[in-house]
């Protein structure tokens, strides 16, 4: 199983909240890198003092990057949904069957799942 972040889990870093940090040290421990797009970190990073935090985090994430692949892959999915985002269909095709999906988007990201196909937990930061 994976841990997939979203752009509510990078907040969540950046506050300091200590369930966040705790579910990302256990994903480490676990030799199982939790993973995020370089989409998610554009929606977050603004720089300055109050980034480093998130820097941190950073350091121990996989951070895939949104190629032609994984933006074909999420036109294709927004079009059989009639959605437009494509920072979260993008997170969303990271996940495997089994992975969580640390969001604070659930009502965005459950439909984009469905139709996906993929069985995956959406969890809050």
């Amino acid at each position: 199983m994976s841990l997939v972040l979203d752009s509510g889990a990078l907040v969540a870093l950046e506050r300091d909240e200590r369930s966040m940090w705790v579910r990302l040290k256990a994903a480490q421990m676990q030799s199982d890198l939790p993973l995020t797009h370089a989409g998610v970190i554009g929606q977050v990073w603004r720089g300055g003092s109050r980034q480093a935090r998130p820097s941190q985090a950073l350091a121990g994430i996989d951070i895939r990057a949104l190629d032609e692949v994984l933006g074909r892959a999420a036109g294709e999915l927004l079009g059989t949904t009639g959605l437009a985002e494509v920072i979260d269909t993008a997170v969303v095709l990271l996940a495997n069957d089994g992975d969580e999906i640390v969001t604070s988007d659930r009502a965005d990201l459950e439909p984009l799942a469905a139709a996906s196909g993929r069985h995956v937990e959406l969890v809050r930061p």
